[in-house]
């Protein structure tokens, strides 16, 4: 029985070899999120540390969910099992076999996407033993999963379509290409029924945290989704690819494994793990579906409404300024019109200015995905707080941020809280506290209060020569942002302070 199990990982471990699709899964798919995320996060301090577990999680998911269960039934649609068959080798042994030799793939896969994101300049994981533990226990859950799916499925199609319902859920809502404290409240709650999350959590832990020992929940949330996965998948075992799903008396083995997901996140609500995970809860990924109206004055079309949406920033389109909700785009250069007097310069600014054409009710949360601000109570990670420490230490010596004119001076310093946030660096939600701060010092409140107004309706006048200055902060260059996105989220920035000075915006 032993001699028949090794030749069946034997021969498992040519055929996946040699099947090209499933080998693409196995090793292009990894690469090419690895390369994506390199795009996203290429200005961090330390390149991908801190998105290890999530690529990690994606190389076992496209192993485990896509390449294991598109070659079993490419190879049940070739009559391979139906030999298989006559083995005197019992099914438990075969699909233990199998499953023992995509591991042999997975964590090959692994360990290449470790080798290149060292290659980039990311360090040692901190705990490679229990990253070890931790990946083997991941991929043990995902390949249970992913023998389900070749169980169900009748042709290598449904296998896409099966796969996608458990890949792409997990991406967005499951605590892996979308941070767990970016998403809304009840995405956050939801992510508790999903693997995924606990995938990302515990590889993490093992490259930049305490080990697998901090994580004893999702360890063995994990293991009860794998248990309960190669469970069902071995009593739904097909042979013969005219073995039809839908007519087998054994399909109600499914709900044993979608039980057992139900019951992790059952247990994660009841242990109080959700709450315990999600500090930073907000509804920050609503932001993505809702639009942002900073100022709003249907009656001036040449007040500017500032609009930013997640959309926008995803596909790289520029944050640009409206005469209202639904109008196209205004010319910067616009001027109030003749039904209610504006100033015509800061100085000349009054309340009823500000009360008439700002609004503080729509701005996006400090605590979303857009225009970032973190908590006085929240501590960044070493490495970060080392990142906000340094452009700390240095704004005052940045000659932007001294310049005479304090319009351009207040506006130079809020470029410096948007190009973090722009570009995704791990510094966004702690640069605005030092930016602030650093306004405030240098400028006369009453001034402020109406420079920042100003700057609000007018979010393009005057120069950003400033965003190609900011290298002595240790920001990227220009040509990294969108100038006009800049500008925007500057303004958003500088309506957020001014909201604070007021009293109308409460810092939390």
């Amino acid at each position: 029985m032993i001699r028949g199990a090794v030749r069946q990982f034997v021969v498992s471990l040519r055929l996946y070899f040699r099947n090209p699709l499933a080998m693409s899964y196995g090793y292009l798919f990894p690469t090419l999120f690895l390369a994506a995320y390199w795009g996203l996060y290429r200005f961090d301090r330390v390149p991908l540390v801190r998105h290890v577990g999530e690529l990690l999680t994606i190389t076992v998911l496209g192993g485990a969910c896509f390449g294991l269960p598109t070659t079993l039934v490419s190879e049940r649609e070739k009559g391979v099992w139906r030999r298989y068959r006559l083995m005197p080798v019992p099914v438990g042994s075969l699909v233990a076999s199998t499953i023992a030799a995509r591991y042999i793939l997975v964590i090959t896969a692994g360990l290449l996407q470790i080798g290149l994101a060292m290659l980039i300049g990311m360090p040692r994981p901190q705990h490679p033993f229990d990253l070890w533990i931790a990946f083997t226990v991941v991929a043990f859950a995902f390949l249970g999963c992913g023998l389900v799916i070749a169980m169900m499925a009748d042709t290598v199609p449904a296998v896409q379509a099966l796969g996608q319902t458990i890949f792409l859920p997990m991406l967005i809502i499951g605590g892996i290409a979308v941070p767990i404290a970016s998403l809304p409240e009840w995405a956050q709650h939801a992510s508790g029924f999903f693997p995924g999350r606990y995938a990302v959590e515990i590889l993490q832990a093992c490259v930049t945290g305490d080990g697998v020992g901090s994580m004893l929940f999702s360890l063995s949330a994990l293991l009860v989704i794998g248990v309960a996965a190669c469970t069902a998948g071995a009593m739904m075992f097909r042979w013969d690819e005219h073995e039809r799903f839908a007519m087998r008396r054994d399909r109600a083995w499914v709900v044993l494994a979608l039980a057992a997901w139900a019951g992790v996140g059952v247990a994660a609500e009841y242990r109080g793990y959700i709450a315990t995970t999600s500090a930073a809860s907000t509804a920050g990924a609503g932001a993505s579906a809702q639009t942002t109206d900073i100022t709003i004055d249907a009656a001036a079309g040449p007040i500017q409404t500032l609009r930013a949406t997640s959309a926008e920033v995803a596909a790289g389109a520029p944050s640009t300024p409206a005469a209202t909700a639904a109008a196209p785009r205004a010319d910067a250069t616009a001027r109030p019109d003749s039904s209610r007097p504006h100033p015509t310069s800061w100085v000349a600014v009054s309340q009823q200015d500000i009360d008439a054409d700002l609004t503080f009710d729509r701005l996006p949360p400090d605590a979303g995905v857009i225009t970032p601000i973190a908590p006085s109570t929240e501590e960044p990670g070493p490495g970060t707080a080392e990142s906000v420490a340094t452009l700390a230490e240095a704004l005052p010596q940045w000659m932007p941020g001294s310049t005479t004119d304090p319009v351009q001076r207040v506006r130079n310093l809020l470029y410096v809280a948007a190009v973090p946030d722009l570009l995704m660096m791990d510094t966004e939600r702690y640069v605005p506290a030092v930016v602030y701060q650093r306004i405030q010092a240098q400028t006369e409140r009453s001034d402020l209060i109406k420079i920042l107004y100003w700057i609000a309706l007018h979010p393009f006048d005057d120069d950003d020569r400033a965003v190609d200055e900011m290298g002595s902060l240790g920001l990227p260059p220009a040509s990294a942002t969108n100038a006009e996105d800049v500008r925007a989220r500057a303004a958003v920035y500088g309506v957020k302070l001014l909201g604070r000075l007021l009293g109308r915006i409460e810092p939390k």
